[in-house]
């Protein structure tokens, strides 16, 4: 994304109050569409129970509505403006992947796109619009201004973002595929971040030692250089009397040398010894000093150590993603926007589909031991045409939510009954947590899936204008490639990864 501060752009900034009054006139207007345009089209909260972090958003382009749901339910709701006909919002599975409160478009007359949440690098995104009332943007989701605020503080990097042609809602689900958590995984961690605490305090504690065994050095060090300084001007005072003693004529100068001469050196002699007993004292201090120091320059690196141990057994517990395709016939891993691995996956009867699930960890279960998943169907594997609405309802039916319908649990159970994982594979898995993911599909591996995204999936039987019209050219796609053992990503380093939009 350009930083480039256009005239217009800065003649915007100059002017926050016009702003602020856009916002409230549009604010206004969605009120009044609101009355007339029934419960689908209101922003809505949770009542009847605390709202817990957001796991995921749904987008119905039927509906023209997001839902944001936590680990218990729907939380926020509210109407939107997606991609209009050409340039359409497209359908499949996103997570946001970049975020910023304050955004101008540098492709579309810079216009101002607040509180934007990227869920593609080729540009689209989720960000606070006007909303007409029907399809109306250039590919991205438009949210109510104050929506999209709200939204944007609540969430993180990650979320899982599902565009869906109709009306969806996560079913519970439960079945042998979906991990579970690996309790001994979840005790390294905790071993491993206790031993970084215990190092961080054990370098503070050598950190205090030094610092204190350099205050009892310098207070020892001072009796040693009064008693050096003395003694010099001792030897000043004896060299001027011995010169004195070269140079006199006179019996009454001499003598006044000698006495000077005699009162030096038994000076020196008592500075000597005064000298040798301060030093006496210091030595031990020295010593406890340099161990002191030692002690701390290795504390720290063993904090250091600790804190990089913990931090990566830390990354260990990130939500996991999981792709099966069934158009590719492999299982790919990513962690924290990273490849983890890809391997063969044995799909029985391969060349009938599947559908288009997406299942997530909401929660661990009580004692910590399970994970309760959830399930959203995109579509059950039924051709585009011949596919039954969700729920029993008809297309341009009447919006009904979809939390108050009947789950349908067969088809993506079916999915599952399908996949046979390598053993192998599902050992190098890494340990599941909240917010994990299993994504089962027909399609392959979207070309939008990337270095700083998790997985992307389009689904290919449904317009997808808003994204094509900001495709790539050949050859910038990302893509998987194997050294050896390790899966690593590759990209042409000539292209931009905030893409243009």
């Amino acid at each position: 994304m350009s930083r480039f501060v256009t005239p217009k752009r800065e003649r915007r900034r100059l002017r926050p109050e016009n702003l602020a009054i856009a916002a409230l006139a549009v604010l206004i207007a969605m009120g009044d569409r609101a009355e007339a345009g029934g419960a689908g089209s209101k922003i809505e909260s949770i009542q009847s129970r605390s709202a817990g972090d957001p796991v995921m958003a749904i987008i119905s382009l039927r509906s023209q509505r997001i839902t944001v749901y936590d680990a218990n339910g729907w939380i926020l709701r509210a109407p939107v403006s997606s991609g209009q006909k050409g340039r359409e919002t497209p359908a499949g599975i996103f997570s946001v992947i970049q975020k910023e409160a304050e955004h101008y478009s540098n492709l579309y007359d810079d216009a101002f796109m607040p509180h934007m949440q990227r869920i593609t690098w080729s540009g689209i995104a989720l960000h606070g619009g006007s909303l007409p009332g029907y399809p109306a943007s250039h590919g991205c989701v438009r949210l109510p201004f104050n929506f999209a605020e709200n939204l944007f503080d609540a969430t993180q990097l990650g979320l899982r973002v599902i565009v869906a042609p109709t009306d969806v809602a996560p079913a519970e689900i439960a079945h042998p595929l979906l991990s579970q958590p690996k309790p001994a995984v979840d005790t390294i961690v905790a071993a491993r971040i206790a031993d970084s605490d215990q190092a961080a305090k054990k370098a503070d504690q050598a950190r205090l030692a030094a610092a204190m065994a350099y205050r009892e050095a310098s207070q020892v060090t001072m009796p040693v250089r009064i008693a050096e300084n003395l003694k010099a001007r001792a030897e000043t005072q004896l060299a001027a009397a011995e010169s004195a003693l070269s140079t006199t004529i006179s019996a009454e100068a001499k003598e006044q040398a000698e006495d000077a001469k005699a009162k030096a050196i038994a000076r020196i002699a008592e500075l000597q010894e005064q000298s040798s007993a301060a030093r006496a004292q210091l030595q031990p201090k020295l010593d406890a000093l340099a161990t002191a120091r030692e002690a701390a320059v290795a504390a720290q690196a063993a904090r250091v150590a600790a804190a990089d141990a913990a931090r990566e057994a830390a990354r260990e517990l990130e939500p996991v993603s999981v792709l099966i395709s069934r158009k590719a016939q492999r299982l790919y891993v990513r962690q924290a926007f990273e490849p983890i691995f890809d391997s063969p996956v044995t799909i029985q009867d391969p060349d009938r589909p599947m559908g288009t699930h997406v299942f997530t960890a909401m929660e661990r279960t009580g004692d910590g031991s399970s994970l309760r998943w959830s399930v959203v169907t995109l579509n059950d594997g039924r051709p585009y045409g011949d596919t039954v609405e969700p729920h029993g309802l008809a297309k341009g039916g009447s919006s009904r939510d979809p939390e108050t319908m009947p789950a349908r649990l067969d088809s993506s159970k079916a999915a599952l009954d399908r996949i046979v994982i390598p053993q192998d594979a599902l050992d190098r898995i890494p340990a599941m947590s909240p917010r994990s993911s299993l994504i089962v599909t027909d399609e392959a591996l979207s070309s939008e899936t990337g270095k700083g995204t998790d997985f992307v999936v389009l689904l290919s039987g449904e317009p997808q204008g808003g994204i094509k019209f900001r495709r790539r050219s050949p050859g910038s796609e990302f893509g998987y490639a194997r050294s050896r053992d390790r899966l690593l990503y590759w990209r042409a380093p000539y292209v931009s990864p905030s893409g243009t939009w």
